[in-house]
């Protein structure tokens, strides 16, 4: 089964299951990805353009193609071949995202603001993507009204109708009430603002390489952005945005996350295509706290722990941190000390926290805090994570653990990991993924 077939399959038909036998040590180069997070917000993106337009570099992920398909379906043509996703402009709209397609993503509301921006309408179900945690869209909803969107919402869905074809010059503040600026209700007001007859304020945007990005990609389509420090962003929207081809940069996630691999198991890898410039200084900062060193090397970074696992006293997780999270809990289980990491963007992340329990990690999560006393030995356990970076946080402990263990959620895996086992693998990992 192609991954294009499997990524319309519900979750729980996936019956797949990683087998990882620990204790091999990892070492190589590989490649990084393109950026996931990146690239879905460049998808929604892609409906403003007026003439085609190729993005490449893109993740061969689930996601990916659920968003093609999306793309398809509601008007904009959309294919995937190889590492390039070459949209054609739409002919005619069709603006109502299906439920067993929306549910899959957490960019749904993105994707619905193109479309609003395009048809003047559009009908979506709420989010789906990870489900570690409840997630509001109230300040995407917020930017769909003040660009002039009468909205009915439900339980389930939400629809909006712009009075005329076009949205309306509008200000919003994309900041929540606990979390800061969101950053998919920024590019949400930015694909919005874009098709607007005039200017445009988004206040306390945020300020994320997907933002700058999508924003990057918009302005050399034609769109005048202009950044007025942290504070405000200003847009000028146009009539015609053009395409081209759009490179998507390396995934920061993926990279982060073998880096992690290597260094639990002793070992170190070489990141060819990922200058050290790709990591955001936080995540760089997190890392280097932990024990990790990332040094720049033949263009691309070598990531090494040369002095094993340090504790961290407290590592805050901002936006550019949150989806490394539960790859970092896992490898500070081998640190000697206790470590604290306070998740300050959702509520709670901590669905990985009892599967690495069952490995014999000593991990406690209250509320938005969790904490490790390590180190810990490890033994192979049987376990399955329900959210990507969960599951890729019990791929990373198995790695460490004696014996074979089972992890389940390899769906999950793969919406955002293209090849992490292959990769994995490459490096030395003994692994397989078996029918259970």
């Amino acid at each position: 089964m192609n991954d294009q077939m499997q990524s319309l399959l519900p979750r729980h038909a996936d019956t797949r299951a990683i087998h990882i036998t620990g204790g091999h040590r990892l070492k190589g180069t590989i490649s990084v990805q393109g950026s996931k997070n990146i690239a879905l917000h460049l998808y929604a993106a892609a409906q403003l353009a007026d003439t085609p337009l190729t993005l490449s570099g893109t993740p061969g992920i689930l996601d990916s193609h659920v968003c093609a398909e999306i793309l398809t379906r509601t008007g904009t043509q959309a294919r995937i071949t190889g590492d390039r996703f070459i949209i054609a402009p739409a002919v005619d709209w069709h603006p109502v995202i299906p439920d067993e397609l929306g549910g899959r993503i957490r960019t749904t509301a993105v994707m619905a603001a193109g479309l609003l921006a395009r048809a003047g309408r559009v009908r979506f179900p709420l989010p789906g993507g990870d489900a570690f945690t409840h997630r509001l869209i109230d300040r995407h909803l917020a930017a769909m009204e003040a660009a002039g969107a009468t909205l009915d919402v439900t339980s389930t869905h939400v629809s909006a109708r712009l009075p005329g074809q076009d949205p309306a010059p509008f200000t919003v503040d994309v900041r929540t009430q606990r979390w800061g600026p969101s950053l998919g209700a920024t590019v949400t007001a930015i694909l919005l603002a874009a098709r607007a007859r005039g200017t445009s304020t988004i206040l306390n945007p945020n300020s994320e390489p997907e933002v700058l990005t999508t924003a990057a990609m918009l302005a050399e389509g034609g769109v005048d952005i202009i950044w007025q420090g942290t504070g405000a962003l200003h847009i000028t929207g146009t009539d015609r945005i053009t395409g081209g081809t759009v490179a998507v940069p390396p995934d920061r996630l993926e990279a982060a996350t073998l880096a992690l691999a290597a260094a639990i198991t002793g070992g170190t890898v070489h990141l060819d295509n990922v200058p050290v410039v790709t990591f955001p200084p936080a995540l760089v900062a997190m890392l280097a706290d932990a024990g990790i060193e990332l040094d720049p090397t033949d263009g691309g970074t070598s990531a090494r722990c040369p002095s094993g696992p340090r504790p961290v006293q407290t590592a805050t997780v901002s936006a550019t941190c949150t989806d490394i999270q539960p790859q970092l809990t896992a490898f500070l289980t081998q640190a000697p000390g206790t470590s604290r990491i306070e998740e300050r963007i959702y509520t709670a992340r901590d669905s990985h926290v009892a599967p690495l329990r069952a490995f014999g990690a000593a991990v406690t999560a209250d509320g938005p805090t969790i904490t490790v006393h390590g180190p810990s030995v490890l033994t192979a356990a049987r376990v399955a994570g329900e959210d990507i970076r969960a599951v890729a946080a019990l791929v990373i402990a198995a790695l460490a653990a004696q014996g074979t263990s089972t992890v389940r959620g390899v769906y999950h895996l793969q919406r955002g990991y293209g090849s992490l086992l292959p990769k994995l693998a490459t490096l030395g990992a003994e692994l397989e993924v078996m029918q259970e």
